[in-house]
């Protein structure tokens, strides 16, 4: 009997990664920080961190997001969502340091906005955001050639949801078009379709989809989704001149996980329930839920919600955990949508420890994770952002 050789095979990136044995520099861009973290489990971080914000003063303002954790948020001196507090920061020019506990995008928005004098940081640089990931120059310059070859460009506007680079947001600009909140995205589309005969929405095809067919009436055969990875977006020139809406494939992954069996099950579980949605949520499970809108109006429905009242919310876990918490006094039952707990994990990767080390670094007359936006894309990215301002 023969004895097996080896076989002379070299393990691919892919494979690698897939062991663990390696990370995405794409997916994991900026990891490395600039100095050393406190350890995670020091008993001191809370006052290290309150230490390190007094010395600083009126030079610093902290933006938190509604998805980041507790220990982080209480360090916060505005909470919203992502426009919110960018806008937050431009209205505060004192402030020498504007630090973003939220995620990439958000902190390039806030660069936008705010005057050349302040620097805008970001605790970790790898606090990315996958659904902005999930549209790149490129790729947005390489769909506007198929829709020009289609024949259709100059009926198409662009409108960019606020979760996206500030590329596309310049992209966005410099063809015409604007930037759209959730909250905003039905006055958003309104104001395109007078622009033009047809939408071109990014980086988010949920939120395109549920703004057109739930709240402007559209059916689901007036949106085409546009595929990045496929030739020609895996649209026929025919589809594109019929369609009103070109979505392009990319998506939450926190409320993409939300269903429609998530919804049905809680329903079972708690009789009178109410079921309130984020529109990042699938088409069919909006379609199923009792309520509709963004992170501020989940907040502002709960604040409003009678005593004794049951609810289950899809969004991110950190802000239902939270709501359940303000509630409870109230006797106002909040629970997850979904039975799996999932957090945003960029966003998650704002922590104490890195919050600790920003804030004690700045302290110390060193500026670290600056988010700087080059004075191009900051022209148009601007552009888009003050056609959104000036919506009715």
């Amino acid at each position: 009997m023969t004895t097996a050789q080896p076989l002379d095979v070299q393990p691919t990136p892919l494979a690698l990664l897939l062991l663990g044995r390696e990370a995405d520099p794409r997916s994991e861009r900026g990891v490395e920080c600039p100095g050393d973290l406190p350890s995670p489990s020091d008993p001191d971080l809370v006052a290290r961190a309150r230490a390190a914000k007094e010395k600083l003063g009126d030079r610093v303002f902290v933006l938190g997001h509604h998805y980041q954790r507790d220990e982080v948020i209480q360090f916060a001196d505005v909470t919203g969502d992502s426009f919110k507090l960018a806008r937050d920061a431009a209205a505060r020019p004192e402030a020498e340091y504007i630090v973003f506990c939220g995620v990439h995008f958000m902190a390039e928005s806030a660069d936008i906005l705010t005057t050349d004098a302040q620097a805008v940081v970001l605790p970790d640089l790898a606090a990315g955001c996958s659904m902005a990931d999930m549209a790149t120059a490129e790729q947005v310059a390489e769909c506007w050639d198929v829709l020009t070859e289609a024949g259709v460009a100059d009926q198409v506007v662009p409108v960019s949801y606020m979760n996206s680079s500030a590329d596309i947001k310049a992209f966005t600009g410099k063809h015409g078009g604007t930037i759209c909140t959730s909250s905003n995205a039905k006055r958003a589309l309104e104001w395109a379709f007078e622009q033009g005969e047809k939408i071109l929405f990014l980086p988010d095809q949920h939120l395109g989809r549920n703004t057109a067919v739930r709240d402007m009436g559209m059916g689901l055969d007036d949106c085409v989704l546009y595929n990045p990875h496929k030739p020609n977006g895996g649209l026929t020139a025919e589809q594109l001149r019929n369609a009103k809406m070109i979505l392009w494939r990319g998506h939450c992954s926190v409320h993409g996980r939300f269903s429609v069996e998530s919804v049905e099950d809680v329903r079972a579980r708690m009789p009178g329930v109410n079921v309130l949605v984020h529109p990042e949520c699938k088409h069919e499970v909006v379609a199923a839920a009792d309520y509709v809108g963004s992170t501020e109006y989940i907040i502002k429905a709960l604040e409003a919600a009678p005593r004794g009242s049951k609810w289950a919310i899809g969004t991110e876990l950190n802000l239902v955990r939270r709501l359940a918490n303000r509630f409870a006094s109230e006797d106002k039952e909040i629970v997850f949508l979904d039975k799996t707990v999932c957090f945003c994990s960029t966003m998650n990767r704002i922590d104490l420890p890195h919050l600790v080390w920003t804030l004690e670094s700045l302290a110390d007359g060193k500026l670290v994770n600056r988010i700087e936006v080059d004075p191009e894309t900051e022209k148009y990215a601007k552009l888009a952002l003050e056609r959104m301002l000036a919506l009715p």
